[in-house]
């Protein structure tokens, strides 16, 4: 069987869930690591280095960026953030999943990198119910909510491009659904080639 891991890009809309989601999903699959993002900002307090992001100049990001040593990046609120490609390679040859979660810029970009990739977007069960989440929070203002549901409108358009869709009724069933997508993800002939390779291989020399 394939012995490498499996590389799961997950994006969704704020508001969405994604990151409870996540959370709930990390912690049934002890084989699964979140990756961790460099970003060029600064850390807030209770950050560290390492564990929540790889905070680097803008110099050591850019050099990064000009060796090839991200996957993916991207730039929002003056800040860029990216996702360094060894770490997620030395984990997938372990036979260790990744998870990176990720905007749908970044997505893409890794799409376009790595097209073992399983890409997996997350939906809310409606758009009302989106607006009632976000609104709910309680913690940003109505032009702030404005802002995020125009943006989580524009996210949602690039799902097409995903390989799998996962609705966020309520936190167990989008649990259960990326659990299923996962195992089926790991039996496509695409994931299992080495298999194969090797099962015709056998045959070969068996028949000769």
């Amino acid at each position: 069987m394939n012995r490498k891991g499996l590389l799961l890009v997950f994006s969704g809309p704020s508001g969405v869930g994604k990151g409870t989601v996540l959370k709930e999903y990390l912690d049934k699959h002890p084989n699964t690591v979140f990756s961790v993002s460099a970003t060029t900002r600064k850390p807030r307090e209770g950050e560290i280095h390492g564990r929540h992001y790889f905070f680097l100049s803008r110099e050591e990001f850019d050099l990064l960026v000009e060796n090839g040593g991200l996957l993916e990046y991207a730039q929002f609120a003056g800040n860029f953030y990216g996702t360094p490609r060894e770490a997620v390679e030395q984990n997938l040859e372990k036979g260790i999943d990744v998870v990176l979660e990720i905007e749908v810029q970044g997505a893409l970009q890794v799409k376009e990198k790595c097209p073992d990739a399983l890409l997996v977007f997350v939906m809310p069960p409606s758009f009302e119910e989106l607006c009632r989440r976000l609104a709910g929070r309680g913690t940003e203002d109505a032009a702030a909510v404005g802002r995020r549901l125009s943006n989580a409108a524009r996210e949602m358009e690039a799902a097409k491009h995903y390989d799998y869709i996962v609705v966020n009724q309520t936190v167990e069933d989008a649990v259960d659904q990326l659990e299923q997508i996962v195992c089926a993800a790991k039996h496509t002939a695409k994931y299992l080639r080495e298999f194969i390779d090797e099962v015709e291989y056998d045959a070969e020399t068996c028949c000769k």
